[in-house]
């Protein structure tokens, strides 16, 4: 078999202007759909714990960037009803403005990056761009943007993608894989957030979640803690569920690599807790265990997140995407994220507690986001150009940047095309939003 040159994959890229035009990217009919809005939000709140649903509808109820946040079912749905260009990458699955974020690398760096996979799966480098160019409007017009400044956001954004495919399309490989974006911290949105992250300690936590236990000497640094009861977002486990928690992580163990597993033996279980998190994931079962190294002020605190099927999974064939099966939803989001970001948790794996998949990683290490309030004007064009660029990052080591960037081209008529949609779905989502906050009103 002969290996095609860039320039070669490149064409290829190009030839599937043929089959979708690239300002056919602008569409989106809510005719096409064959089921509702309402009726997609139900059916994926199967399996979820009864009792957090409401609370799920209400944060999404709150705005329509809420909304958006806790909608991925409806747009996966939507998303397969358009033409797609059949070229492949490893999506973030929910790509918007709030999932990137920093962290700190295994070198203690702090990263800002793609930092959400829950939805991760092999699809249209193009649903990535729709989900993002979307939220850029949705979110900016929540920030007090007009449609002036949302949709050269938009723009942006897709120009700062192809700009950095096409460089990805010709790097060498390896050299690729380790890019670092250095104009990171100049991006005021993004600045703050990382100014949030420095905050945000193993020890920072410490005093957020846990209390000294009562009775305890207040005085003493190596009083005994545990979790505080926060009902119903954190609440303490004991007895025989806390141990089944506990008892997870001897099979969460075996899929870290050898050398991190011996680090994590150096840490003991001291108390575990329920905890509600975000606004897709409310209803599905997240728990937390807090854990000591070489005494109390080494804390480690470990999220155990259940993680459903990917939202995207019953179009991903449909689109041309190999499909694995795999036999772990939290492996699923281990690997995409392995295979997407620059630096990963080296405490990321996964596990399983009575018949339900899990992702485990770290809770809290040097994590922050951006806030939607901090994307007006000149805030959000920025912020825009580095969604864009890594993204493209993202695109580049999961699939083909030479034939992505034959596609887009230039990406300005690409860049048009997805302005327009960003506002056709930002006015669909408002229309949902509006649907979903009368029928919870009326509950």
């Amino acid at each position: 078999m002969r290996w095609l040159t860039v320039d070669e994959r490149r064409l290829k890229g190009q030839a599937r202007r043929k089959q979708v035009p690239r300002q056919a990217h602008a569409e989106f009919y809510a005719k096409k759909r064959k089921t509702d809005a309402l009726t997609l939000l139900r059916r994926s709140a199967r399996g979820r714990m009864p009792a957090l649903i409401k609370i799920k509808n209400e944060r999404m109820a709150a705005s329509p960037f809420g909304y958006f946040r806790g909608a991925v079912p409806v747009m996966a749905a939507d998303l397969a009803t358009l033409l797609n260009t059949g070229l492949i990458v490893q999506l973030c699955g929910d790509a918007h403005v709030r999932n990137l974020g920093a962290y700190a690398a295994e070198d203690g760096r702090l990263i800002f990056d793609i930092n959400d996979f829950d939805e991760t799966i092999r699809g249209p480098f193009e649903w990535d761009l729709k989900r993002m160019a979307a939220s850029l409007v949705v979110a900016g017009r929540e920030s007090g943007n007009r449609d002036n400044i949302c949709e050269p956001a938009v723009l942006r954004f897709i120009a700062s993608y192809s700009e950095r495919i096409r460089a990805y399309a010709v790097m060498p490989v390896l050299e690729m894989t380790r890019d670092q974006i250095s104009r990171i911290e100049e991006v005021a949105p993004v600045h703050l957030a990382l100014k949030k992250a420095l905050r945000a300690t193993p020890m920072h936590t410490l005093e957020q979640l846990t209390e000294i236990v009562p009775g305890g000497d207040t005085r003493r640094p190596d009083a005994s803690r545990r979790f505080k009861e926060i009902k119903p977002l954190l609440t303490r486990l004991t007895g025989p569920k806390a141990d089944e928690v506990v008892a997870s992580l001897k099979s969460y163990r075996k899929t870290l690599q050898p050398q991190r597993q011996h680090f994590l033996a150096q840490y003991r279980p001291v108390d575990v807790c329920f905890k509600v998190v975000g606004t897709g994931s409310v209803g599905l079962r997240d728990y937390c265990i807090y854990m000591e190294g070489n005494g109390p002020g080494d804390p480690l605190f470990l999220q155990i997140k259940e993680e459903a099927t990917s939202a995207y999974a019953p179009y991903s064939k449909q689109s041309g995407a190999a499909h694995r099966n795999y036999a772990n939803q939290g492996q699923r989001v281990v690997e995409g994220q392995r295979l997407i970001q620059t630096g990963t948790d080296i405490l990321l794996g996964w596990t399983r507690i009575d018949g339900r998949d899990y992702l485990v990683r770290r809770l809290s290490d040097h994590k922050a986001s951006i806030e939607v309030e901090d994307l007006k004007g000149e805030g959000l064009l920025e912020y825009a150009q580095l969604c864009g660029e890594l993204l493209a990052r993202g695109h580049a080591r999961s699939g083909d940047a030479a034939q992505i960037a034959g596609y887009v081209g230039s990406g300005e008529g690409f860049a048009n095309a997805l302005a327009q949609f960003g506002c056709k779905y930002a006015d669909q989502t408002e229309k949902d939003w509006t649907e979903l906050k009368r029928t919870t009103a009326e509950a």
